[in-house]
């Protein structure tokens, strides 16, 4: 059985313990605060901004613009992940990742070469040690980033889609449901999807699948809307997969320390009783000397 020493050093430790994630928690909870704000008032705008663009790709062919073009033999498959850069948020990066490897494996097995583009310092390491290539990491990033971020990223895939040295290229993110709740979310960001042909009832109160009104008139003509929105579309959904990210990690960065707080009281607990225990016992084994110690005088 421990000292009562060791006992109560334990429970010494474990309290400040307790003080940290209980710290920690409240940091994640102020961060929170101001990134669900963001993605809160970003979101609308990236589903509106994908859903015009869908219907606006619907009214034209693959060739009125590069990112619009399917192509018939996909060879490089470019997957971009967004992780945290820090750990301590449960299992949130880990979810990621698996995610990724497990659409990095499928790929593969149809025959595509798959590069990575990692944004967060997490999914950058995770990534090197599998083989994957790495075209490019961005670490140290999601504590505090804006668009120029994102257009960065956006300008290298647009510029690679381009030219064809990538035939495909996907966003992986963290998106943000709730502070108990993130989802590990996959998106095709090129070649840009058409909207979904309407359905009956769709079709009935004059909207498409995805909610956008059929009898939209674009001027200037197509073809020029495209070229000047279609690179913009790939920036906005780039910076709305960090921005739920972002959100994502702190929510599970306070959620794991709700649980380690609650982990340590309920250690401390324990450890009392131990403490209580021992020291009965103790005292008892001292009684049990006297005892003997007098019955000998006798």
């Amino acid at each position: 059985m421990p000292s009562l020493k060791d006992v109560k050093m334990k429970i010494v430790g474990v309290r400040k313990t307790k003080q940290i994630t209980k710290a920690m928690n409240m940091v994640a909870s102020a961060k929170l605060r101001g990134a669900q704000s963001r993605i809160e008032r970003f979101r609308p705008y990236a589903e509106k901004f994908q859903a015009v663009l869908g219907d606006l790709a619907a009214k034209s062919d693959g060739s009125a613009h590069a990112l619009l073009e399917r192509r018939a033999e996909c060879h490089v498959s470019v997957i971009i992940l967004a992780t945290s850069d820090r750990g301590l948020c449960g299992g949130f990066n880990a979810m990621l990742i698996a995610k990724a490897l497990d659409a990095a494996r499928t790929k593969t097995a149809e025959g595509k070469t798959v590069k990575f583009i990692c944004v967060g310092k997490k999914g950058r390491d995770a990534i090197r040690k599998t083989g994957f290539e790495v075209l490019s990491s961005y670490a140290d990033v999601m504590g505090s980033f804006d668009f120029s971020l994102a257009s960065g990223i956006g300008k290298d895939v647009v510029s690679g889609y381009t030219h064809k040295a990538m035939d495909e290229v996907t966003l992986i993110y963290g998106k943000f449901v709730s502070v108990a709740r993130q989802v590990p979310l996959v998106q095709t960001l090129l070649p840009v999807e058409a909207a979904a042909p309407a359905t009956a009832d769709s079709a009935a109160d004059g909207t498409s699948a995805q909610g956008v009104s059929e009898e939209y008139t674009y001027e200037p003509e197509v073809t020029k809307l495209l070229a000047e929105i279609l690179p913009r579309f790939v920036n906005v959904q780039i910076y709305r997969g960090l921005l739920d990210t972002s959100a994502s990690e702190n929510a599970a960065r306070m959620s794991a320390m709700d649980n380690a707080t609650r982990n340590c009281d309920e250690m401390v607990g324990a450890l009392t009783l131990l403490f209580n225990k021992t020291r009965q016992t103790s005292i008892t084994n001292e009684l049990i000397d006297i005892v003997g110690g007098a019955e000998a005088l006798k």
